[in-house]
């Protein structure tokens, strides 16, 4: 249990920092100055010590909303599979179940940026539903068929059988599963091509437009649960489609799984460099490909075994 809760506060710990460093390598790789890689620390730092400022025409909901987008992510946290061999972890919880906990935090968040009396709050929640409905069936399927090929519907469990017998007679499954989920991934978490979240023009926001109108310590929160949502996600792809590292002892595991999440940083770095943000209305020909990628994983698992 000690092993569990440090492994779940390291990832928080470590959540703002990945984020910093994604913005930082891009820096590097367009022959930029980078900023440091613990801004995310700073923000959070300066902006809790900054005034909270509300608009008369919000609700209650704003007060609590930000809240309430954090805390099924929290949640979510505690059934992500183990990074230590042997460590406690849950491991009833499927693919449902996670997806319905991001979704929530997504509902609230949407419901922010409904409250805020601002077109732009506005549009950003209503092209975030739209992106939404398409990432949550293929992310359902996607899960879903690792944990089928891994002989157990609960994630945890999942990522166990997975370190511990690697489906190589499946692994044309495995592949398409995989690049599914990090389409899911990059869309989810609002990166380049299907969002910009450091863009300044607000007729091209979609997560940023939902929250332009927080400030203080709302922004911090909202900021914190976007990193540790991307956090959920690497570490979902990691420990399914990274399956190793599982077996060394407490120390070694942990770093071995936090170089994992910093090369899917790498690579959502790299993307995005590479990458030009696409056209909302294009946005579901690229998840349409996740949805796929996952009915290809389920097809081929099932009808051809491989």
């Amino acid at each position: 249990m000690i092993i569990y809760l440090t492994t779940i506060a390291v990832l928080l710990l470590l959540a703002p920092l990945l984020l910093s460093f994604i913005k930082s390598l891009k820096m590097v790789l367009l022959f930029k100055r980078p900023s440091s890689v613990f801004q995310g620390y700073r923000n959070f730092s300066k902006l809790m010590q900054k005034e909270t400022i509300i608009s008369q025409e919000t609700s209650s909901i704003t007060t609590y909303a930000p809240f309430l987008v954090l805390s099924p992510l929290l949640v979510t946290m505690f059934f992500l599979p183990p990074v230590v061999h042997g460590a406690f972890y849950v491991s009833f919880v499927d693919a449902f179940t996670i997806t319905g906990l991001i979704s929530l935090s997504t509902f609230f968040l949407m419901l922010l940026g409904l409250d805020s009396a601002s077109a732009f709050g506005g549009m950003g929640s209503s092209r975030e539903a739209f992106i939404s409905a398409l990432v949550e069936p293929a992310m359902v399927l996607t899960v879903f068929s690792v944990s089928m090929m891994a002989g157990d519907l609960g994630v945890g469990q999942a990522g166990v059988n997975l370190a511990e017998h690697f489906p190589k007679e499946h692994m044309a499954s495995f592949l398409f599963a995989g690049i599914s989920f990090f389409i899911l991934l990059i869309a989810e978490n609002g990166r380049i091509p299907v969002d910009n979240p450091e863009t300044h023009l607000e007729l091209t926001m979609v997560h940023e437009a939902m929250i332009l109108d927080l400030s203080g310590i709302y922004l911090a929160i909202i900021e914190t649960a976007a990193s540790v949502k991307f956090v959920i996600f690497a570490s979902l792809f990691v420990s399914l489609f990274i399956p190793f590292g599982l077996e060394y002892s407490a120390p070694v595991a942990i770093v071995v799984f936090i170089a994992k999440l910093f090369g899917v940083a790498v690579a959502v770095a790299i993307l995005e460099v590479n990458t030009a943000k696409l056209r909302l209305f294009k946005v579901p020909n690229l998840l349409g490909i996740s949805i796929v990628f996952a009915f290809l994983s389920l097809i081929t698992f099932y009808v051809l075994g491989a």
